[in-house]
Formats: C-alpha cells, sequence, structure tokens
C-alpha cells in the first residue's frame, strides 16, 4: 500500500510534557519519517482551562483515514482523554491533513478548520512545511500564516524529545 503524508496536531494542558511525550512514542509506534514542530505555549480556545503545550507532526502512513483516526482515540484514551473524572484535557490528537483530502470522512472533516483559525495550529505547521499548499486555500502555509491576522499569543518553550530539542532557540 502507498504511503500518505499526514499532520497531526498534538495538545495538553494536564502534565504536559507527560502527555506529549507519551502521545510521541505512540505516534512513532506506527507512522513512518515521523518529524515534530517546535513546541509552544498558547493560551485555551473554546475552554476554560489552564495553557496548552501544542505542537505538530508530519509523518507518513500506510493506514486507511479511519483506522488512523480510530489509532488516535486509543492514544488519546490512554493518556485519560476520555476519563468520567477528568479535569482539563490530557491529550488531544487531530488529523489537521490526510495527503490532499477534502471533504467530510464519516464526521472528520478535512483539511481541519483549525488551520486557518489558530496560530497554535498554524505557525507550527507553517514552519514544518511552509511551501505545502492548503488542499482547500490554494496557498501555501507559509503565506497563510505570513498574512493571518489570528490574534492568538503563542510562546515557544524548550521542549525535548528522544534527546532531541524540538524548540529552536531563539524562535
Amino acid at each position: 500500500m502507498s504511503l500518505t503524508q499526514v499532520f497531526l496536531g498534538l495538545g495538553s494542558n494536564i502534565e504536559r510534557e507527560t502527555h506529549l511525550q507519551a502521545g510521541l512514542e505512540a505516534l512513532a509506534a506506527f507512522l513512518q519519517d515521523m518529524r515534530c514542530s517546535a513546541v509552544f505555549e498558547s493560551q485555551p480556545v473554546g475552554i476554560k482551562s489552564g495553557p496548552f503545550f501544542n505542537l505538530v507532526v508530519s509523518a507518513f502512513t500506510d493506514l486507511p483515514l479511519n483506522e488512523l483516526d480510530r489509532r488516535l482515540k486509543f492514544i488519546e484514551a490512554d493518556n485519560g482523554r476520555y476519563a468520567p473524572d477528568r479535569i482539563g484535557l490530557p491529550l488531544d490528537i487531530d488529523v489537521l491533513l490526510y495527503g490532499d483530502l477534502v471533504g467530510n470522512f464519516d464526521g472528520l472533516i478535512l483539511p481541519r478548520a483549525e488551520i486557518l483559525k489558530n496560530a497554535f495550529v498554524l505557525w507550527p505547521l507553517s514552519l514544518m512545511a511552509p511551501e505545502r499548499l492548503h488542499p482547500v486555500a490554494g496557498q501555501s502555509l507559509g503565506t497563510l500564516w505570513r498574512e493571518s491576522q489570528i490574534n492568538q499569543v503563542l510562546a515557544p518553550v524548550a521542549f525535548e524529545w528522544r534527546g532531541v530539542q524540538l524548540t529552536p532557540p531563539g524562535l
């Protein structure tokens, strides 16, 4: 089966480093050529909670979209996402782009609308793939970020995974 490039958004606002590390390890078990963006701290959008750590992962998969999404839900569940007594959001993993798919796939809408609405998605995505065209907007992710007027403050944070510093100094 051929490989499809995917971009995933990860976020956590509870034990942020622990849950993001666990999410990255779980993803690395079945994704190929996985690369991670810088990690950013952001204020919550749409919920009342503490600040989030967010990043974007680029990888290749031979999984169909529905199977990829199912595995992401299991990873979220393993990190307490669906626990009845949870407070906050331990781990959120969203499919942002799956190849160039556009449309509604059993309730999963691609490309994910948050790409154009949230700085904590668009900035790291534009850093990872500045020349990649957004399949609906038709502009490069780098251009979309430069021209965005999203009013959200992000702060790059030092974050290490597997001995590699994900956030470059001076970002």
